[in-house]
């Protein structure tokens, strides 16, 4: 049985603990507030971007080969970029996806693609090198739970633009986080090249209704590469958001069980100290009756 020395360096240890998680908490749910609103805010300019590219898909159809980031390579190596966190204490937050990934390596490479990774934070980083490290194809570290800018958007979009451009992959998904609330998560795959039509889109609805200036190649020249840049912010302000939602329920939780942890040691430090005095009394009453 622990001695009250112990037991009262324990609560206090737990105490110390607990105020740690409790101020992790206040501070996800600080940045969560923020985070949340630029990743709601990136929804529809996404959505827009990927129907405005359908619409141009649609109308460049029948008029020769599609553009590579359009329709993808000729190859089958397929880039699987991984957006984690760069910091834990986030629950289940980055082992979702690095399970996610794990999942859908295997389904590419059962129907005959060569797999490449390429993961975005320090989290799936280390996890990639430690299950895939002859798939890696880089590290790139996170935002480090600061506030997502567009030029790391536009960096990763401009690295994996290059590998399309250059052959060395020839279709891309990525995998994040998408941010439902602060308790819901939801792993996420999303295919960028090729491009693909949502399922309730009609591509009978884009045919000869509009006319483009420049042409709809040109346009496709030059908005192919943006929409990948977009599509990877979006993710990110997803992810960033995911992120903080699931740290501050992991710190809730485990500030709630440190409170039980110290009611529970408080209970045991009483009823030790009381079973010491117990006996003490015992002692003492015993020596009387012997005298």
């Amino acid at each position: 049985m622990p001695s009250l020395k112990e037991l009262r360096a324990r609560i206090a240890g737990v105490k110390s603990q607990r105020k740690i998680t409790s101020a992790m908490k206040m501070v996800a749910a600080s940045k969560l507030r923020r985070f949340q609103k630029h990743a709601e805010a990136s929804r529809p300019y996404a959505a827009a971007m990927r129907r405005m590219l359908a619409e141009l898909a649609t109308a460049t159809a029948g008029q020769g080969d599609l553009p590579v980031l359009l329709e993808g390579g000729k190859g089958s190596t397929h880039l699987v970029v991984l957006l984690t966190s760069d910091f834990g204490l986030a629950g289940g937050f980055n082992a979702n996806l690095v399970r996610a990934t794990r999942q859908l390596v295997s389904r590419l490479e059962a129907q005959g693609e060569t797999v490449r990774v390429l993961p975005v934070g320090r989290k799936g980083g280390e996890a990639m090198a430690r299950i895939y490290p002859a798939k890696l194809v880089d590290r790139i570290t996170g935002t480090g739970g600061r506030e997502v800018q567009f030029q790391a958007a536009a960096d990763l979009g401009e690295r994996v633009t290059d590998l399309l451009m250059s052959g060395k992959v020839d279709r891309v998904t990525v995998v994040y986080n998408r941010f439902v609330n602060a308790m819901t998560q939801i792993p996420t795959e999303e295919a960028l090249v090729p491009l693909k039509l949502a399922e309730n889109d009609n591509k009978t609805e884009y045919s000869a209704q509009y006319e483009f200036e420049p042409s709809e190649a040109e346009l496709l020249a030059q908005l192919l590469p943006r929409n990948i840049q977009v599509q990877f912010f979006a993710a990110l302000l997803e992810s960033a958001a995911g992120e903080q939602g699931a740290r501050m329920t992991a710190m809730d939780n485990a500030t709630r069980n440190a409170g039980k942890a110290i009611d529970e040691l408080s209970q045991r430090y009483n009823r030790t100290r009381q079973s010491n005095i117990t006996k003490e009394l015992i002692e003492i009453i015993s020596g009387a009756e012997a005298v």
